[in-house]
């Protein structure tokens, strides 16, 4: 059975192969090439992508991502096309499906939304509240370090505190615009923000948003 983690992943294969390995991407610093070189990292090499999150491990991640870089393109991307390879974590469905959906989604939109000709893409009902039960477990992880409060709202009412505090600014939208924004890419997102002017100015100018 397909899940949405496959899906996704081979629609970020496809626009990463369609855009070539110069085009701009969202992720400050990273043209096409750095993007997908980050996806296979992350997937292939444990013993460097720990970098992401832990400092002292960074200088081995920033080796490690510059030897995947000079790899030709068409090979990254195949990489990503067939997925992890078998003694990776991933390549357990329901540790894809959990740790790669929202992955595979930001970094597709990372693409498409630093295009000058971007449209919305439509997404069903079933993938947006697939998103919104993944964004509510982790929303107060991707909070954590924000200077206001923080709500994430659906147009259905539905809530997820993401940080506690005053002033309180309210963003609302579609799970996966509530995602991107949650993640940091608060300029890309089609949202709705309520609150003190000064904190909402705040919000969007902070880098605390995301992992």
């Amino acid at each position: 059975m397909s899940t949405f983690a496959k899906r996704e992943r081979l629609l970020l294969a496809d626009l990463l192969e369609a855009e070539g390995p110069d085009a701009p991407t969202l992720c400050e610093g990273w043209r096409t090439r750095d993007l997908a070189a980050h996806v296979v990292v992350r997937e292939r090499r444990p013993d460097a992508a720990g970098g992401i999150l832990i400092k002292q491990l960074a200088p081995r991640l920033e080796r490690v991502m510059a030897e995947f870089t000079a790899k030709p393109y068409e090979e990254l991307i195949q990489l990503i096309r067939t997925g992890p390879p078998r003694f990776s974590p991933f390549a357990l469905k329901q540790l894809d499906e959990m740790s790669n959906t929202i992955e595979y989604y930001v970094h597709t939109e990372d693409v498409r939304r630093a295009q000058p000709d971007w449209t919305p893409r439509e997404l069903d009902p079933v993938f947006q509240d697939a998103l919104w039960s993944r964004l509510e477990r982790s929303a107060r992880l991707m909070g954590r370090g924000v200077p206001t409060g923080l709500v994430l709202r659906r147009p259905d009412g539905q809530t997820a505190v993401a940080h506690r505090g005053a002033p309180v600014v309210t963003v609302t939208g579609e799970p996966s615009e509530l995602l991107l924004f949650a993640y940091g890419r608060q300029n890309a997102a089609k949202v709705e923000l309520e609150g003190e002017e000064d904190a909402i100015t705040k919000l969007h100018e902070t880098k605390q948003l995301g992992i």
